[in-house]
């Protein structure tokens, strides 16, 4: 009588040999640090160099799991906005359709044949999805089918982006069943802060919630990128508030252009620097020029040069952030790390780390306080900048140890279904 064996799969790597027995991976090396080897894929609805939040969460994610020498992939739309190549990890992309009046497209993965022959050659150990829309439900078809974890970040209040494309309160609410339903097939489920957690939780999702911080690496400062950015937008002398961002409405740039006029009505010299792109720049432009504000504005459109924007956060004396719909304050980490201060609103996801004139600056959601604190960012220059040395020294949380916290809770569900 013959012992019959389960079936066996092999496979060489440039740095690794390991096995596969029935669709489990069992390692066979390990690092330095004592972790197993992962093949490892991020699925996002965005990415680079569309500059968001997640898109650059997402980059962060695959190239720090890449220097730490493991099999790192984004799986992402196609964009025409650019060159992507050059990165440490793969980048699958896949056919996408453009999205009338954003700078976003929606991806078409599973219409998208070559896409899907390419993903079938590549083996993975576990999936991590930043968006519950195209990306996620192709990382669920991909975990499912395969028998291996899926990890899914809730990074976006995507009730308000319902709302907001339709414009119908009872869409908005089957929407948002849709993305509980998409968190209810994660193996664990993240969220980038406390407040978003209890949005997550608000919108019916039941089980435990992990919450993973972003990180921010602390940037070599250059001057020259301080002056190349200067000259480029024509920043002197005067005050400079900044935001960068989406030109959207929903991130409460309106509230920015009010405290602008306020401070303008007073006579204080300032210059107002708007970075990004969105679907609402141009009516943003004409609300500016109603306010006459055309002489205090710099509006810097897609900025895809990472010295620019680093020049940028050099120039700024602070940082206006006051939007109530970021699930995590990402750029007030980015401006934190030059030593720029950031204003944001009370109680919002961003004021999470914020300790009122400690290291950064609260408000209410009202252009008249936001405008005080702007005016005092006039006014008391030295005060400004011990705000924005203790931001310096207490915000910021590098991506290399934050990534070694993703890298164990990864293994931990990695080891856990092959024991299954």
């Amino acid at each position: 009588m013959s012992l019959r064996l389960p079936k066996l799969f092999f496979m060489r790597n440039k740095r690794h040999v390991f096995f596969r027995l029935n669709s489990k991976n069992i390692f066979r090396s390990k690092h330095k640090s004592g972790e197993d080897f992962m093949r490892i894929a991020q699925f996002s609805d965005s990415f680079l160099p569309i500059v968001d939040g997640v898109g650059r969460v997402v980059y962060n994610y695959a190239n720090n799991i890449a220097e730490k020498g493991h099999e790192s992939y984004v799986i992402a739309p196609m964009t025409n906005m650019g060159y992507r190549g050059g990165y440490k990890f793969d980048l699958v992309d896949y056919q996408s359709i453009k999205i009338r009046n954003r700078q976003y497209k929606i991806g078409v993965p599973l219409m998208d044949t070559h896409f899907q022959a390419r993903m079938n050659r590549i083996n993975l150990d576990i999936i991590h999805a930043h968006s519950p829309v195209t990306a996620g439900q192709s990382a669920i078809k991909f975990a499912q089918k395969r028998g291996i974890p899926l990890v899914g970040t809730f990074h976006s209040k995507y009730k308000d982006d319902i709302f907001d494309a339709t414009g119908m309160n009872m869409i908005a609410e089957v929407g948002v069943k849709l993305v509980v339903d998409f968190y209810d097939k994660c193996d664990e489920v993240w969220t980038v802060s406390e407040s978003a957690a209890d949005t997550l939780h608000g919108y019916g999702y039941k089980k435990r919630i992990i919450i993973m911080p972003n990180g921010t690496d602390a940037p070599v400062v250059d001057p020259n990128d301080r002056q190349k950015a200067a000259e480029a937008f024509g920043l002197g002398e005067e005050t400079v508030f900044l935001f960068v961002g989406q030109q959207d409405w929903k991130k409460n740039i309106e509230r920015i252009l009010l405290a602008a006029a306020e401070i303008k009505r007073r006579a204080f010299p300032f210059k107002l620097v708007l970075a990004g792109m969105g679907p609402h720049a141009d009516e943003i432009k004409k609300r500016a020029s109603y306010l006459n504000l055309d002489d205090k504005m710099v509006y810097t459109g897609h900025i895809s040069d990472n010295s620019m924007l680093a020049g940028l956060y050099q120039c700024a004396d602070l940082f206006v952030f006051p939007s109530l719909y970021d699930t995590a304050g990402l750029v007030v980490l980015e401006a934190a790390t030059f030593g720029t201060p950031s204003v944001v609103v009370r109680e919002s996801s961003a004021a999470e780390v914020i300790k009122d004139n400690i290291n950064g600056f609260l408000c209410e959601d009202d252009e008249w306080d936001l405008a005080h604190i702007m005016e005092l960012a006039i006014m008391d220059k030295e005060k400004l900048h011990l705000v924005g040395e203790m931001a310096k020294c207490t915000l910021p949380k590098g991506w290399d140890g934050l990534i070694n916290d993703v890298l164990e809770r990864y293994e931990r569900l990695v080891k856990n279904n092959i024991r299954k």
